[in-house]
């Protein structure tokens, strides 16, 4: 219990340090406090589970997916690469949720709910997205369902998994914000700590 809130409180400052990083236009130090605070949910999920269970398997492949593709998007040239990542890390996710409650049996209202914010987001990005628009389309897709699954097994998971899909689902809006809308600092300040927020409640439904 110690080491797990000691690990939590090395993502928060972390975490401080990357906003304050991005404030300051220090990239260098952006991608390091990025690195240990990624590094830092994955440990987390390590120490926190024996990995007995398939859901504790696919989410931790997850976690590193994403832990991946977090370093990837520090770099502007490897941002289909990074993409790329969250896409596998998002499929991880969906497996880990099925292993809890079968797919077909997800409620279909909550995915209908979700279809609308997801329908307007890509209608929003459209006319910025050039080239990447059929993997932006994918990727909103595919976050979509991965945010479906956290709301359905949350009855048996835990209420950490409904809360972290839908952090990452709005954390994830303020990227695609940043990236193609409008670059502000403004949509790293609350999009960061929420994304994080999101990947250490994931590490934490792990088995203990």
């Amino acid at each position: 219990m110690i080491a797990q809130v000691v690990l939590i409180a090395v993502v928060a400052g972390a975490v401080a340090a990357l906003v304050a990083a991005e404030l300051g236009g220090r990239r260098v130090g952006a991608v390091f406090a990025k690195t240990i605070a990624s590094a830092g949910f994955v440990l987390l999920a390590l120490l926190g589970s024996r990995l007995s269970t398939p859901y504790d398997r696919w989410v931790l492949l997850a976690l590193a997916a994403c832990m991946v593709g977090d370093v990837l998007l520090a770099f502007p040239r490897a941002f289909s690469a990074g993409l790329a990542s969250f896409l596998v890390g998002h499929l991880g996710y969906i497996i880990a949720f099925s292993t809890q409650l079968p797919a077909r049996a997800w409620s279909s209202l909550v995915v209908a709910a979700l279809a609308i914010p997801s329908v307007a987001a890509g209608v929003w990005l459209w006319p910025h997205l050039g080239a990447l628009r059929a993997a932006v389309l994918a990727y909103i897709a595919v976050i979509t369902l991965m945010t479906w699954g956290a709301i359905a097994v949350a009855g048996r998971a835990g209420w950490m998994t409904c809360a972290a899909g839908l952090l990452f689902y709005v954390s994830d809006l303020t990227v695609a914000r940043d990236r193609f809308v409008a670059g502000r600092f403004a949509s790293r300040a609350w999009g960061l700590p929420m994304y994080y927020l999101a990947q250490v409640l994931f590490a934490l439904t792990l088995t203990r």
